[in-house]
């Protein structure tokens, strides 16, 4: 009969979906920072190199 009743019971089911959820999130966000942030260096290796050459100019 313990059995029985342990198997119906979904008392902790919620705590178990928003745990999945929150996984699902975190890793989302970790993936993102990843394709971001290689895009990041990307874009500040040309801007660093764009700046590298170009000439200032000074007025007395």
């Amino acid at each position: 009969m313990m059995m029985k009743a342990f198997l119906i019971d979904d008392s902790g089911a919620m705590a178990l979906d928003w745990l999945v959820l929150t996984a699902a999130l975190l890793g989302l966000g970790l993936a993102i920072s990843a394709v971001v942030s290689s895009g990041v260096d990307h874009l500040s290796a040309q801007a660093m190199t764009g700046a590298a050459t170009q000439s200032v100019v000074l007025f007395k």
